[in-house]
C-alpha cells in the first residue's frame, strides 16, 4: 500500500509538472538537495494531504514569504502528529505553509490539519501556533508566540500589496505586524507602550518605574523590545 501511495503521488506530480514549469522559487539542484536529504517526507503521508502550489504573484515585486524566499529548516506539527527536519517557506499572504515536493513541485499543507510550527532563521528559533478563533480582528491563522507565561505574547505576521507601488507600473509586497497581549484569556491589540500598560493597570506604577531604571525603549518595530515588560509583569502577578 505505501509503495502504491508513492507511485501515486509522483504520478499526480508528473502530470502537474507543466504548471510548475514557471515557478523555480530554488533552483533544481537545491531542490534535489532538500529532498535527498529529507527523504522521510515520502514516507509521511500526511503531508501529502493538502495541495500543489503555484506562484501566482510572479509580476508582484519583492515576495510574500516571512524573512526569506528560501526555504528555512523546521518542523509541522499535523493533527497531533510532529515532522521534524523539514524545509519549509510561510506565505504572510495568504497565511499557509509550504513545503519541497518531488520533481521541483511544491506542497501548500493543509492548514485544516497543520497544529503549529516552528523554523529556524539567523540564528533564531520561531514559534508559531494556529488560532482558530478571531478573538480581536486580525488575530486568526498562525501567530509567532513570542512569550508565553501568565500572559502571552504573539505576533501575527501579514503582508499586504501596494498596487502601483514601483514607478506607477509595479505592485509590490509590504509587511504588517501585529502585536497581541492575551491576559486572563482576553485578547488585546497593542501598539504602542501606552497600550500595554493601559492592559497592565495595577502595576502601572512599578512598570513605569522598571521602564525608567532599565532605560528601556518599546517600539513596534521591534516587537521582542515588549519582552522585559510583559516578563516583569508577570512577576507581579498574584
Amino acid at each position: 500500500m505505501y509503495r502504491y501511495n508513492i507511485l501515486f503521488v509522483s504520478l499526480l506530480f508528473f502530470l502537474s509538472s507543466s504548471v510548475f514549469s514557471e515557478n523555480r522559487p530554488v533552483d533544481s539542484g537545491c531542490q534535489n538537495a532538500y529532498l535527498t536529504e529529507h527523504d522521510s517526507l515520502q514516507g509521511n503521508q500526511i503531508l501529502y494531504n493538502g495541495r500543489l502550489w503555484r506562484n501566482l504573484y510572479l509580476r508582484v515585486q519583492d515576495n510574500q514569504f516571512l524573512f526569506s524566499n528560501d526555504f528555512l529548516q523546521g518542523s509541522v506539527s499535523m493533527s497531533g502528529n510532529e515532522f521534524k527536519g523539514l524545509y519549509i517557506k510561510y506565505d504572510i499572504y495568504n497565511d499557509e505553509i509550504l513545503v519541497p515536493g518531488s520533481n521541483g513541485a511544491i506542497l501548500q499543507l493543509n492548514k485544516e490539519m497543520v497544529d503549529s510550527f516552528t523554523f529556524r532563521y539567523q540564528l533564531k528559533n520561531y514559534r508559531f501556533a494556529k488560532i482558530t478563533e478571531d478573538s480581536v480582528k486580525g488575530f486568526f491563522g498562525y501567530v509567532n508566540i513570542l512569550y508565553k507565561g501568565k500572559s502571552t505574547l504573539y505576533i501575527k505576521y501579514k503582508k499586504e500589496i501596494d498596487l502601483l507601488a514601483v514607478d506607477d507600473k509595479y505592485d509590490k509586497f509590504f509587511q504588517i505586524n501585529k502585536i497581541y497581549l492575551v491576559k486572563d484569556g482576553i485578547v488585546h491589540l497593542i501598539n504602542n507602550r501606552r497600550d500595554l500598560l493601559k492592559n497592565m493597570e495595577e502595576h502601572k506604577a512599578q512598570l513605569k518605574e522598571f521602564i525608567k531604571k532599565n532605560k528601556i525603549i518599546v517600539s513596534k518595530k521591534d516587537p521582542g523590545s515588549f519582552l522585559p515588560l510583559v516578563r516583569y509583569y508577570d512577576t507581579l502577578r498574584n
